[in-house]
């Protein structure tokens, strides 16, 4: 039942009231402009954020927020990130097309459209089933096209291992040693860590299959990852 009320509902969306007209095109270019001030300076990722009409993630009632450079409650607890949050964390990742990355903590589903838009193979994770199938079912009305699992994100999943790239959406307590046995050599990992009220970016480059580097960045305040590996 559950499964039919979102795609009805969403198929409703995509079909009549969310129209991505000049108004919205032009919101999203504003929104690259104070990102570019903000200190974002990969103009793919900026590309990306200009195409993506992140107005479908949100309800009719709440439209005028859609391109506020704010984090968004989306049900379930969860949010969609604050759109300089989602630019900070894939510049860190240096995609390139066709990398293969898995995202950890899939939500509403605006992360995966941006690295999809970039051109990266995504496979992407949710531990929450509304939002998954939420997103599994938006993604493909918009054009995008990812692989959607549910289940415990904090062990990554092995059996489609190893990725170019992890990104982690979601604050850990540690760095999950299940995530950089994930990653290629040379593989990059962006994760927050931290305790549950603020956490640092942290990157870990994969040197070899027995070391990496760890750099500590900025400080940032996501939801919690739940699973076995973190809360």
């Amino acid at each position: 039942m559950i499964t039919i009320i979102i795609n009805i509902t969403l198929a409703l969306q995509m079909d009549g009231k969310y129209k991505d007209g000049y108004r919205e095109q032009g919101a999203r270019k504003a929104l690259v402009e104070e990102l570019r001030k903000k200190g974002i300076e990969d103009e793919n990722v900026l590309k990306a954020i200009a195409k993506v009409p992140r107005h479908y993630f949100f309800e009719d009632t709440f439209l005028n927020q859609a391109y506020k450079d704010i984090a968004f409650q989306i049900g379930e607890g969860q949010t969609i990130s604050q759109p300089y949050t989602v630019a900070y964390q894939t510049q860190l990742l240096h995609i390139h097309r066709d990398d293969k990355v898995l995202e950890i903590g899939t939500g509403s589903g605006y992360q995966t459209c941006i690295l999809a838009e970039m051109g990266a193979k995504v496979y992407t994770i949710e531990r929450i089933e509304k939002l998954y199938l939420q997103a599994a079912t938006l993604l493909p009305k918009m054009g995008y096209k990812a692989r959607f699992f549910c289940g415990d994100g904090s062990k990554g999943i092995a059996k489609r291992a190893p990725y170019d790239k992890i990104i982690v959406t979601a604050g850990a307590p540690t760095v999950p040693d299940e995530l950089i046995k994930q990653l290629n050599i040379g593989g990059i990992l962006v994760i927050p860590v931290g305790d549950q009220k603020s956490q640092k970016m942290v990157t870990v480059l994969k040197t070899s299959e027995t070391a990496y580097e760890k750099i500590v960045l900025d400080t940032f305040r996501f939801v919690p990852l739940l699973g076995d590996k973190a809360w």
